[in-house]
Order: structure tokens, then C-alpha cells, then sequence
């Protein structure tokens, strides 16, 4: 699907939240295979920011198109 997300990013939820709520994103990408619970807020910020969000199949697959080796849930796209 990806090749690699390029650009500045942050990864995981505790970043990607500190970073919306600074308004600092400008995409979000989010693991289907993730916790509900722990990614709906963020969800529903992106959409209260009007950001796009993108669904990867699997926070594995997410986690190897930002070029670490474990799983990532989210992924925040920082403004330029």
C-alpha cells in the first residue's frame, strides 16, 4: 500500500495527542487492528480539526511505512 510516510511525524498515542491538541497535525493515520478505546479520542479530535484520517490494515504494517520495528497504533502528519 505504502512505501514509506515521509515528512516530519510523530508515532504513538501519547505524542500524537500532545500534537493535536497543539493543532500541529495535518493527517492521521490510525491501525484498524488498534485498541478502540484508546484511539477513538483521537478520532474524534481529527475530526473536530477537520484532519484527514487514513486507515492502515495493521498497526505492523503502520509501524513498517514510518521505518520503526514494532507496531505503531497512530502516526501524526506534523504541519510543515
Amino acid at each position: 500500500m505504502f512505501s514509506r510516510l515521509e515528512g516530519q511525524k510523530v508515532i504513538g498515542l501519547k505524542q500524537t495527542l500532545k500534537h493535536m491538541k497543539n493543532g500541529d497535525g495535518q493527517l492521521l493515520y490510525v491501525a484498524k487492528d488498534a485498541d478502540i478505546k484508546l484511539v477513538n479520542p483521537l478520532i474524534e479530535l481529527a475530526n473536530e480539526q477537520s484532519l484527514k484520517i487514513v486507515f492502515i490494515d495493521t498497526m505492523k504494517e503502520l509501524g513498517k511505512v514510518c521505518g520503526i520495528d514494532v507496531g505503531a497504533s497512530v502516526v501524526l502528519v506534523l504541519d510543515k
